[in-house]
């Protein structure tokens, strides 16, 4: 075969050559395609199976611990004294029990304020001991009339309870929490609780997070295991169940036993005030203001102390849209988060190197940029590429039968009761990795959109009870047409329609049967796409 080159191609149109035309562009393509693709491709496939294997021994190491955490007995009761606290003492009085603030940050949530309020004021705990306080950043005035109205409903009732408007608006929750912590008469409390707006923690609460503090001077935080009232509300609920669990009974389980360090998941967990003190407070330069306050205390030496006895209620994202939102303040915030405080970690000196290795690789890296971004390229793209470009051959054991094996363990371990929803789970979380990778990335370069909040739109008891549907009464109406827009994700769409192209590919010309994947991925991305998953509300 002739030798290509651009100068000839041209020479030969210009002479009258034009029949020659398809097999020099013929003879392009496998130039291209022998030269550059086939060992890009191969390269990018490398670089996949390299983070796979990552993943997979990020997984060997948290069912490696969590199998001697249960063979050993080292759960947090048995390695921390946590004896309760004696009842009241006539003579002493309540002076046994150490003064807690229980903090209830608040931002247009007029669905669920009253169950997080109403919970929080039936907590077991001497009244003179307790300090409620609601700190309310709520546009609309009338919110804020109903939020106070409530705060002086049980003030009436005898509950040492604060309403605090926002004097100051910047900051999202850490600003709300550090101006709430700033007041006067919250010096006597030695401890805070806090609870955000869906939070409903239990009446005993208290008196079994506490004496963790109370015996164990070392310990900063006493994290609980969050539940879901509306786990079962819909497939959505139903799939974020999985990972959740997943996260607080294997990851947060092991952080805790392995490394007394693990992320504060931003509520249902109780601070030594002392360890916020000394790690210079709330900050506000990240959206993961609570794994920076974290990692803070964690880098003076302050233990956290993760039961998963203690667990909490509160609420899922029902709608795609407020999921969406949520998924890429947790994603973008811990890598924005990551590239301000890896040289802290660094210098640090009260930390082992063994827990810095583990802050900065197993922590950082692989479950919140590796885990995320190697699924994204991985499934829909590289693999999709190689049903293009059969020469690269993709083992089978780590495309297919390695991620699937995992997650039905994962399952098991975490949510068995949704071991029949798997498979949709990995499909789900490989839909979602486009958004995911997206936001981890605009986290580590600093994106101007690094720092947006959106508040999670929570519904309380509004998606059940039509007659009482506050969102439905109030919100202003849109077309459908608008509707139907605001839900429609082009990017994802325009993913399916590579993952489906892929697919027919190798259904007419591949070797093996990855396009039965392809083809139902392509579905996933398209029900994601057009946004069919999920609560359809008003405005969604």
């Amino acid at each position: 075969m002739a030798e290509f080159s651009v100068k000839n191609l041209a020479a030969a149109w210009l002479m009258g050559t034009a029949a020659d035309m398809p097999a020099q562009i013929g003879h392009v393509w496998v130039v291209i395609r022998a030269s550059f693709l086939v060992p890009l491709l191969r390269f990018s496939l490398y670089i996949c199976l390299v983070s796979s294997t990552m993943l997979f021994l990020e997984w060997v190491y948290i069912g490696a611990v969590l199998i001697y955490v249960k063979l050993s007995g080292r759960n947090p009761e048995n390695i921390y004294k946590c004896d309760p606290i004696s009842e009241e003492d006539p003579e002493i009085g309540t002076a046994a029990f150490p003064m807690v603030l229980v903090q209830i940050p608040l931002c247009n949530e007029k669905e669920v304020y009253k169950l997080s309020i109403g919970a929080a004021c039936n907590l077991s705990w001497p009244a003179d001991r307790l300090l409620i306080q609601v700190i309310d950043g709520s546009s609309d005035s009338s919110i804020r009339d109903m939020i106070e109205k409530e705060c002086m409903k049980w003030l009436s009732k005898g509950v040492n309870i604060k309403y605090q408007m926002r004097q100051t608006k910047g900051g999202y929750k850490a600003g709300a929490l550090k101006e709430g912590s700033g007041y006067d008469y919250v010096k006597e409390c030695e401890h805070v609780v806090i609870f955000d707006s869906d939070f409903q923690p239990g009446s005993d609460f208290l008196r079994r997070a506490v004496p963790f503090l109370v015996h164990n001077p070392e310990i900063g935080l006493v994290q609980a295991r969050w539940r879901f009232v509306n786990a079962d509300e819909c497939l959505l609920t139903r799939l974020q169940e999985i990972s959740l669990d997943y996260h607080f009974m294997a990851e947060q389980e092991v952080g805790s036993s392995a490394h007394a360090f693990f992320g504060f998941n931003g509520s249902a967990g109780i601070w030594r005030i002392a360890a916020i003190n000394e790690a210079g407070g709330w900050d506000d330069r990240t959206t993961s203001e609570d794994m920076d306050l974290a990692i803070r205390a964690g880098l003076l030496g302050w233990k956290l102390v993760y039961v998963g006895t203690l667990q909490v209620n509160s609420e899922l994202p029902s709608t795609f849209k407020a999921f969406r939102s949520q998924q890429h303040r947790w994603f973008c915030g811990p890598t924005n988060l990551f590239r301000k405080i890896v040289m802290d970690i660094f210098k640090s000196k009260k930390v082992s190197q063994w827990n810095k290795v583990y802050m900065i690789y197993n922590f950082f890296v692989v479950r919140k940029i590796i885990g995320h971004t190697c699924v994204f390229f991985s499934y829909c793209v590289v693999l999709p590429l190689t049903v293009l470009l059969p020469e690269v051959d993709v083992p089978k054991a780590g495309a297919v039968f390695v991620p699937c094996i995992i997650g039905a363990i994962n399952s098991i371990y975490a949510t068995p009761r949704s071991l029949h929803l798997i498979f949709l789970w990995i499909l789900f979380e490989s839909a979602m990795s486009f958004h995911r990778t997206k936001a981890i990335f605009t986290g580590l370069l600093g994106s101007k959109n690094a720092n947006q909040w959106v508040v999670t739109q929570k519904h309380g008891d509004a998606a059940e009870n039509k007659a009482n549907n506050i969102i439905e009464a109030t919100a202003p109406k849109e077309s459908r047409f608008k509707i139907l827009r605001n839900r429609i994700l082009l990017p994802e769409l325009g993913i399916a329609v590579f993952v489906l192209w892929s697919g027919c590919y190798g259904f007419l010309y591949g070797r093996d049967y990855y396009f039965i994947y392809l083809f139902i991925q392509a579905i996933t991305l398209t029900m994601v796409g057009f946004g069919f998953i999920g609560k359809i509300l008003p405005n969604y």
